[in-house]
């Protein structure tokens, strides 16, 4: 069995719905496991309505409804005819939001997020796998969260690979011909409640499932030519890599790039998968092969260029040491926030960090602590790493800006940086 995953740009129009197919249909001799995310820009929709429902519900319900009118016209594109079941199947998906507008909010933000923002996987599964039968595909809709379990972290949901393992090895065995469909992003608890894995984890779901399956590879659709060392957006001469080892990927992913989620890669080098990074719109193209047998080209300089940053120093009242102490405290509180520190620096009165810009999550730390530590931030910043960096490149990208915390080694240069 073969794992596609498709995310936001592969299902956000009916048009690219239906190049989704031809690719289906380019491997019809392939028993596939489809994974989805939300559609289009979806997810960020519903991120603003959770932040609504508790500020402003007129807001929220008309955040609702044009997310509503998104998807009608995609299925109406689809399907024509509004007797198609799948009109009142979405509907009924939908419901599950405007019931939560009808209460009052639950005091867990997190958990919120969770039950509001998975809406839009379920949703786009339901939408593919329907217009799959249209098109005479034997498919099959499965919902994520009967395979994979997690505990009650939300928003980072942490898998508990036993149980999942043994829930997606039963699917192997009683589904056979048929393409299944599944989401990404979302798992459930031991208490039927929905958690979502991390922004972007649609990825890590996909990795799941085939590790779990022994897939015989994991392809993930972008709407890039594969894995570049530079956002192309940014960089008009970023280049694509050919092959990439395992090692390699994940330390791309850890820094920021944002093709793979950064969990994405264990699972997948645990049991020896190959994952496959090839353009949606370009089918036929190689796009990046990633496995053990891969060979780096060392000549490639990577560029991950992270916006939207937060620069924290943080210092104690009494002017004492910054001790291994309140070290531990602080690390302790970030990880139970789940808060990903992107770039640490210490010093005898303080510590920095650079962390992506998230008032909520942050916070849960700065409340803890305000009656022994100061936090300054310093807020819209950039984190430039270069991997395999050389020193004109350095200066080139970081001139015309102000460099708030660097860190340099052998193979890395790491610089948090604000325009001048």
């Amino acid at each position: 069995m073969k794992v596609f995953k498709f995310g936001g740009f592969a299902v956000s129009t009916a048009a690219n719905i239906k190049n989704l197919v031809n690719i289906i249909n380019m491997n019809s001799t392939d028993q596939l496991l489809i994974i989805v995310s939300a559609m289009g820009k979806t997810t960020d929709a519903l991120e603003k309505l959770c932040l609504a429902y508790l500020n402003n519900r007129n807001e929220a319900i008309l955040l609702l409804n044009g997310i509503k009118e998104f998807h009608e016209l995609i299925i109406s594109e689809l399907f024509g005819s509004e007797d198609h079941p799948v009109y009142d199947e979405v509907a009924n998906t939908f419901i599950e939001i405007e019931w939560m507008l009808e209460e009052e909010p639950h005091p867990d933000f997190d958990f919120i997020y969770d039950q509001i923002v998975s809406i839009g996987e379920l949703v786009s599964s339901k939408i593919i796998s329907a217009y799959l039968a249209e098109c005479k595909l034997n498919s099959k809709w499965i919902d994520a969260r009967s395979y994979i379990h997690t505990d009650n972290s939300y928003r980072e949901g942490i898998i508990d690979w036993e149980k999942t393992s043994a829930s997606i090895l039963q699917l192997q065995e009683h589904i056979k011909n048929q393409i299944i469909v599944s989401q990404g992003f979302i798992g459930g608890t031991s208490e039927n409640f929905t958690t979502t894995l991390g922004r972007e984890g649609s990825d890590y779901s996909a990795a799941v499932f085939a590790s779990c399956i022994h897939a015989e590879s994991l392809t993930v659709w972008k709407d890039v030519p594969g894995i570049m060392n530079a956002d192309p957006a940014l960089f008009s001469s970023a280049q694509k890599y050919e092959e990439l080892p395992y090692s390699e990927a994940l330390e791309l992913a850890y820094y920021g790039a944002n093709i793979i989620h950064p969990k994405t890669i264990k699972p997948l080098q645990n049991a020896g998968i190959p994952l496959f990074v090839k353009p949606f719109l370009k089918p036929e193209e190689s796009g990046t092969r990633i496995d053990q047998s891969a060979k780096l080209n060392n000549n490639i300089t990577a560029i991950i260029l992270k916006k939207h940053q937060i620069l924290l120093t943080i210092s104690t009242k009494d002017f004492s040491y910054m001790d291994e102490q309140y070290l531990s405290a602080l690390l302790k509180t970030f990880s139970e926030a789940h808060i990903k520190l992107n770039m640490m620096q210490l010093s005898a009165l303080s510590v920095s960090v650079c962390l992506d810009q998230d008032e909520v999550k942050l916070k849960k730390v700065t409340d803890l602590f305000h009656d022994k530590l100061l936090f300054k931030a310093d807020e819209g910043l950039e984190l430039l790493t270069i991997l395999n960096f050389k020193e004109d490149e350095v200066q080139k990208l970081s001139k015309g800006k102000t460099i708030m915390m660097e860190q340099i080694s052998i193979k890395t240069a790491q610089l948090v940086m604000k325009y001048l």
